[in-house]
């Protein structure tokens, strides 16, 4: 795992993130105890899709969160992207578990089909793939903060 539950708590106070909205799915869902426990106000949504809007909604009131979905919810939820992030321009930032990443010889169409997928929407992210590149997660949101325009991280899973 890239990051622990502590570690990723850690990284998004210290970014000033106020809310978490999420499913705690895959790896990723093993973060859920430290959430529960940080600062951050937790929002768990039953679809995918909610989570833009949400994020959407929390930033027009002046709070600072992060979406955190995995790869096959991205999927799921690519219309509510692209109505907030491209129709409305609200720079809403995410991290996006990539199912399988890690995995070579898996064979799910998930890790085939999410860079694409990103790149279709015209998202800018960046790819984390090992611990050793933690920093880009700090880098790169505050590159997004400073010019007002949504971002990613694609978390390899």
């Amino acid at each position: 795992m890239i990051f622990s539950g502590e570690e990723i708590v850690a990284e998004l106070e210290q970014l000033g993130i106020t809310h978490v909205i999420w499913i705690p799915d895959s790896d990723l869902g093993r973060w859920e105890s430290a959430l529960e426990k940080s600062m951050l106000s937790l929002i768990r949504v039953c679809r995918e899709g909610e989570a833009w809007p949400l994020a959407a909604g929390l930033i027009i009131g002046g709070k600072s969160p992060v979406v955190i979905i995995q790869s096959t919810g991205l999927f799921e939820s690519g219309d509510a992207l692209r109505n907030v992030v491209h129709d409305m321009r609200i720079p809403v930032f995410s991290i996006v578990g990539a199912r399988n990443w890690l995995n070579a010889n898996s064979h799910d169409s998930a890790k085939r089909f999410v860079m694409p997928i990103v790149d279709a929407w015209d998202i800018d992210y960046q790819l984390i793939e090992s611990r050793s590149e933690r920093a880009k997660l700090k880098q790169h949101y505050d590159t997004c903060c400073a010019s007002s325009r949504a971002g990613m991280i694609v978390l390899a899973e």
